[in-house]
């Protein structure tokens, strides 16, 4: 094969100059979710984690009465496979049930437009997760269709500024912030990418859902949304 033929290769994250200088930064923030059922009380996992030395967020579960999630990040995955394992296996997280099929990974990505590329990938999706004042989250992965890969670049982009013009209103008024995660060939399903809907109340948050329903991006190129996950913040912590 000629130099010519093979693909350009670019594993860096870009955006847009700042200052006249291109901004690249090779570094991002992978976040897990993980799910558990059997927690009657959560008083022991609060100590537990309050100790650990993890940066996370620990939730109730909206929808299952013993159950709670826990979001850690790092930008290293193998933390995941290390500290985060072996801290669940030495904790009380461990006499619970785990429920893999509500399982979520993701890395955070730059799209071209982040004004502020290191504070996009590695601090603002902590600071939305760990803010007092926005206890409620919705998480869900989702997947487009191939169809939306194979449209010209331009038509892409416009079905994505449409979604983008929605969540910025909604983050303008207060109402919710957003934390997107890409997770192609990290989930078990397939899915693409994870969202983390963050706010101070859940209407709001379900509200957003339901009018992004409506968008040429949701109605015409979704293939798979869910499941979801509706959690309530009772213990945060942004820095290890």
């Amino acid at each position: 094969m000629s130099s010519e033929s093979r693909p350009e290769i670019h594993v860096a994250e870009r955006t847009v100059p700042r200052g006249g200088e291109p901004q690249e930064l090779d570094e991002r923030l992978f976040m897990q979710l993980q799910v558990f059922t059997g927690a009657a009380r959560h008083t022991a996992l609060l100590e537990s984690l309050q100790g650990s030395g993890l940066a996370g967020v620990l939730y109730r579960d909206t929808l299952d009465p013993q159950g709670v999630g826990l979001l850690t990040w790092n930008s290293d995955p193998a933390h995941f496979v290390t500290t985060v394992r072996d801290y669940l296996a030495d904790s009380p997280f461990a006499g619970l049930r785990h429920r893999p099929d509500m399982a979520m990974m993701g890395r955070t990505y730059a799209i071209g437009y982040e004004p502020e590329l290191k504070d996009w990938l590695l601090d603002k999706p902590r600071r939305n997760a760990t803010d007092p004042d926005m206890p409620w989250a919705v998480w869900y992965p989702l997947r487009r269709t191939g169809t939306f890969a194979i449209l010209p670049a331009e038509e892409q982009r416009g079905i994505l500024a449409e979604h983008g013009r929605i969540g910025l209103a909604y983050g303008q008024k207060g109402l919710a912030r957003d934390i997107r995660l890409a997770c192609h060939g990290m989930d078990t399903n397939d899915n693409e990418f994870v969202i983390g809907l963050i706010g101070s109340r859940l209407h709001p948050l379900s509200h957003l859902v339901q009018r992004l329903r409506a968008t040429k991006q949701t109605a015409g190129f979704i293939q798979n949304m869910g499941p979801f996950f509706i959690g309530f913040a009772v213990w945060q912590k942004a820095e290890a």
